[in-house]
This record gives structure tokens, sequence and C-alpha cells, in this order.
């Protein structure tokens, strides 16, 4: 495993997979991911599964010592307004421990140009996530 950024935790750290080892992590990370996607609707597993293997997409885990208590997926987006580092998908245990690494996300976003780091995921995330505020809706009609 090779590491393009590593942010530590109080016993846990942030680990971007380099995308020429993404396939040996991928099985342990992709469970968690598809929690994730399946929880909300807003993403196809398949599609994040595709890019992150494809390597157009990062995969982050957090390592606390001896498994993955987390995993998410990022991607880099050119809107009109700019570029924006999306987190397509974030699951895990015990959200305490690795919630404040989401600095090393940041981090990562801004060495990258980007102007914000956008989260497709539960409205809860807002409330939780300091600094971060819903600026957008999404709208659906449920259909028979």
């Amino acid at each position: 495993m090779t590491r393009t950024g590593d942010q530590r935790g109080r016993d846990s750290r942030l680990v971007s997979i380099d995308p020429e080892h993404v396939r040996s992590i991928w099985p342990f990370a992709a469970p968690l991911l598809r929690r994730a996607i399946s929880r909300t609707g807003l993403s196809a597993f398949a599609i994040i599964e595709r890019d992150v293997l494809d390597g157009l997409s990062l995969l982050w885990i957090v390592w606390n010592g001896h498994s993955i208590a987390a995993a998410a997926a990022t991607s880099l987006q050119r809107t009109d307004a700019g570029k924006v580092c999306v987190i397509t998908a974030c699951a895990g245990s015990d959200m305490r421990q690795w919630l404040p690494l989401i600095s090393g996300i940041e981090a990562y976003a801004q060495a990258e140009g980007c102007r914000c780091v956008r989260i497709f995921g539960r409205r809860g995330w807002a409330r939780i996530l300091d600094g971060y505020e819903q600026t957008y809706a999404i709208i659906d009609k449920r259909l028979a």
C-alpha cells in the first residue's frame, strides 16, 4: 500500500490508496461503500467502483491499526464555477474516531486547486461536519 496522503487521528489514520494498489484493498473497502450508497440511493455503486478501479476516483481508508474503520471515495469534477472535490461515498464504524480525518481530504482538495469539498449524502452530515452547510437541495418525486 502506497500512501499519497496520511492524516492521523487518535488511534486511526487516513490513507489515500495509490491507484496502482487499489485492487488489493478494494475487496475490503467495497462493502462499506456499497452500504453508504444503498442508504442514500444518490449514486450507483457500479459507477463508483469503476471510477475507483480505473483510477478516475480516489479510494481513502481509515486504518485503525488492525482493520479498515471507514472508507470513502472522492472524485475531482470541473464545474462552471471551478474545480470541486466530491466525496461520492463514505461509511464506517465508530465515526467519532475518524470523522476529524476529513481534514486530510480537504487538504488534498485544496492542493488540487478545488474551490470546495462537496458531499453527496444524508442531510445529517451538515450537522456534524464543522464548516459544511447545505447549499442546495435534491428534490425527488417518487413515482409508482
